[in-house]
């Protein structure tokens, strides 16, 4: 399995300021599944300009700010994830959107269209060749109300050469 040493699940995968893909450049993914099939996550700093509440408005009151539809990833563009809090717990969850909100006791959710998908050692041999940085996800990861941000504070909060990395420019060659 490459350098990865394991399964990737609940992790967040950073691109490489060498990311250039537009599907992908500055974006944090967290994988919702690992396995010898592949993987699967969503891309969690994309907000689209579909509202959320004009979409759903059963789910106004649990939307997390900005409450509009993310770009999950190019997979699948017109699959609805859903992430949030539920009941007393302080992670991330899929959340069942199929379900009146009302019974899931969700405190905060947050949609996605579409997902990012790697088949099998696709994803490994990625990493392995520098263009994801894995780290730790925190829980308010999924929901953050700035997720313009997300790339630079996620890459701050590791420290040392990772945190350097937060303020990479755009283009090397304006530097």
């Amino acid at each position: 399995m490459g350098g990865v040493g394991g399964r990737l699940k609940g992790k967040l995968l950073v691109a490489a300021p060498a990311l250039v893909d537009p599907n992908f450049f500055r974006t944090v993914v967290l994988v919702l599944e690992h396995g010898e099939e592949g993987a699967v996550g969503v891309v969690l700093n994309r907000p689209s300009d579909f509202d959320l509440v004009a979409t759903l408005p059963d789910w106004e009151e649990w939307a997390a700010a900005p409450s509009v539809v993310f770009v999950g990833g190019p997979v699948a563009e017109g699959t609805a994830i859903c992430l949030g809090r539920v009941g007393g717990e302080d992670g991330i969850t899929v959340v069942d959107a199929s379900r009146d909100p009302d019974d899931l006791a969700a405190h905060e959710v947050r949609f996605f269209s579409g997902y990012a998908g790697w088949s099998a050692g696709q994803l490994e041999d990625e990493i392995d060749e520098g263009a994801w940085l894995v780290v730790e996800a925190d829980p308010d990861d999924a929901l953050d109300d700035e997720p313009e941000l997300l790339w630079s504070r996620v890459l701050e909060r590791q420290g040392g050469r990772l945190a350097l990395l937060a303020h990479y420019p755009d283009d090397p060659s304006t530097n």
